[in-house]
């Protein structure tokens, strides 16, 4: 097993990318771009290497392959190394796979941009942190890429940082990113304060055993924090939208391979702890249903093309957080990778749109069908395979989700993701219907699309429509402890499909054929439009929390520094200096400020001697 022995050099390529592009080429354009992409595609050769040996092998989820070194070991021994089995490899050909695409892309979305190179840099870093995440064998290494994942994306967010937007945008994903990744840490010192070790082997030997129930789902809950806010699930998912402010290829990749989908990768990776605590199971289950809803109706009334597809992956992220709280993880790995490559090809879709036309308001667009061939066609096999429809891969996946969920008795959370698809066929057939069927509106000439931009859509096309039929050995597979295959239920999978196609058709009626006024329904049904436009008014809730809650007790902590502390510490200063002032008299350096000091002890010593004779006269 060569590749799996070298496993390790897979984040490593990327990472050596970033050093020379950051320090040797960044005035060499093409060279920086060479360089990434070289590196990444050499970590994508890996990949497949590491799959083909996992998979002729025998290497499952219950028999990995794992190799360590010691990494730290002052107070604590902590090691760094590698776990090798069907989940990770999955996930090392899907981060390569469209990472390497997303370079690809890149040369031409960003080919007259004056911080190519500084993008290029930041990509081949963001991909090395999450390659070191995947491959990962234990909870604190996995912190340490998990954070390093956090820091890129605010680099990439934040890459036009001189736009005020962008700079606020990155700041709000740094930071609900650090309030989920603090009940992160939270929860994994808990797990090595009761079991003395990071490690996912072991702790996976010593959880199911561990008496202390309460003290476990303490822990878990922690945990499940950090997923919350890096997969953007509610209450932590206000940072996604805002994230768009970064450059579109950069979406792709957070959107598809990396970020977020690094939260549903630690559940998975971590499921024996989750799946162990029901109570867990139901908090996991219901979170990700109530995101999956919730951002389904937010894209509904939106106009921006990037913040409609942002949304849309809130609530696929939702899906597949719901899956894994009823028990549906081959279902939630499968819908994650299957949604990886219909999504990577829906935002990059966009970018082409938008460096054509030159906006991003849906309804300043129309009309494209006719001017962006490929970009339209493959956008719109993109937007069919989100929506479920067959024989598309995101049918697959979301029906098996549909179906554990069915099955293992989570009825309301069934229905909830059933009208979910239904919202979700509905707003992506409205963007589809506007911008290429809709009436022209863009006044300037749409420009040319480069080739090495049209490429990557027409590859990830093509896995968008086949991806699918490989559900059945997907789940041979990728599965935790027994591989346990969704029987097809014909009556779910005619619900599902009824739900996407409803949705189309209401869409196409409203937007398409114009028989019902969207301008009116929106006038009729205004506080619903305006709750939903403006996001349930999260963003506004949090603002006021942090005016009035979050800014006063840091006022009072502020008031306290400086007149307490402060004042304790000033006024010991003040004295000591007060003090110093009068004994440096003596230690002046004159001369004859000694010789008067000496004179006045003499004086004194020979009056405390001659005292007793004066006494006695």
């Amino acid at each position: 097993m060569i590749f799996i022995g070298l496993a390790w050099l897979i984040p490593i390529f990327p990472a050596i990318a970033f050093l020379f592009i950051s320090f040797i080429t960044k005035r060499f354009k093409p060279v920086s771009a060479v360089i990434a992409i070289a590196g990444m595609g050499l970590s994508l050769i890996f990949s497949l290497g590491v799959f083909y040996e996992v998979i002729t092998s025998g290497v499952s989820i219950n028999q990995p392959v794992e190799y360590a070194v010691s990494w730290l070991s002052v107070p604590i021994n902590i090691g760094a190394g590698v776990l090798i089995d069907p989940l990770t490899a999955i996930m090392l050909l899907i981060v390569t796979f469209i990472g390497l695409l997303v370079e690809i892309y890149s040369l031409g979305y960003m080919q007259n941009d004056p911080g190519f190179s500084r993008f290029f840099a930041n990509l081949s870093l963001f991909s090395s942190s999450m390659l070191g995440l995947v491959i990962a064998n234990n909870y604190f290494q996995m912190f340490f890429f998990w954070e390093l994942v956090g820091l890129c994306s605010y680099l990439l967010i934040g890459f036009y940082f001189h736009k005020p937007s962008a700079a606020r945008a990155s700041k709000k994903a740094f930071i609900a990113n650090r309030v989920g990744d603090f009940g992160f840490l939270l929860g994994i010192l808990c797990l090595f304060i009761a079991f003395g070790t990071f490690n996912f082997r072991e702790l996976a030997v010593s959880i199911p055993v561990y008496s202390n129930v309460l003290f476990l789902i303490i822990a878990a809950l922690l945990i499940f924090a950090g997923p919350v806010a890096k997969s953007a699930q509610f209450p932590l998912h206000v940072w996604l939208p805002d994230a768009m402010e970064g450059a579109t290829p950069v979406s792709a990749l957070i959107h598809a391979a990396t970020m977020v989908a690094a939260g549903v990768y630690l559940i998975a990776r971590g499921y024996i702890l989750f799946s162990s605590l029901h109570e867990v199971s139901l908090v996991i289950a219901y979170i990700g249903g109530i995101t999956a809803f919730m951002a389904g109706t937010i894209a509904l009334v939106q106009r921006d093309l990037k913040r409609i597809l942002a949304f849309s992956t809130m609530s696929q992220l939702g899906y597949m957080i719901m899956a894994m709280g009823v028990g549906g993880f081959t279902a939630g790995i499968f819908h994650l990778t299957s949604h990886a490559f219909f999504k990577a090809l829906l935002f990059l879709g966009a970018g082409s749109i938008i460096h054509a036309v030159g906006v991003q308001d849906i309804f300043k667009m129309g009309g494209l069908i006719k001017k962006m061939k490929i970009t339209s066609w493959t956008f719109i096999i993109g937007s069919l395979a989100l929506a479920g429809i067959p024989p598309l891969s995101g049918f697959f996946s979301k029906d098996e989700i549909l179906s554990v969920t069915y099955e293992h008795g989570y009825r309301f959370l069934y229905y909830l993701g059933l009208f979910t698809a239904f919202l979700t066929a509905f707003y992506m057939a409205r963007l589809v219907f506007i911008v290429f069927f809709g009436q022209e509106r863009q006044k300037n000439p749409v420009h040319k699309t480069p080739w090495n931009m049209k490429l990557p859509l027409i590859i990830l096309s093509v896995f968008a429509v086949f991806y699918g039929f490989l559900s059945k050995t997907f789940a041979s597979y990728i599965y935790f402890q027994a591989a346990k295959g969704i029987e097809p239920n014909l009556i779910i999978m005619s619900e599902s499909v009824a739900a996407a196609f409803g949705g189309i058709i209401l869409s196409w009626l409203i937007y398409g054929k114009q028989v019902v006024s969207s301008e009116a329904l929106s006038v009729r049904f205004k506080p619903i439009h305006q709750l939903l436009f403006n996001q349930y008014y999260f963003n506004e809730l949090y603002n006021w929390l942090y005016e009035r809650i979050v800014s006063n007790i840091s006022r009072f902590f502020h008031w306290c520094d400086r007149k307490i502390v402060d004042g304790i510490f000033d006024n010991t200063t003040f004295l000591i200096k007060r003090m110093g002032i009068k004994l440096r008299l003596v230690n002046s350096g004159s001369v004859q400020n000694y010789a008067f000091i000496f004179f006045i002890a003499i004086a004194f010593i020979i009056l405390w001697l001659a005292a007793p004779i004066l006494g006695g006269i």
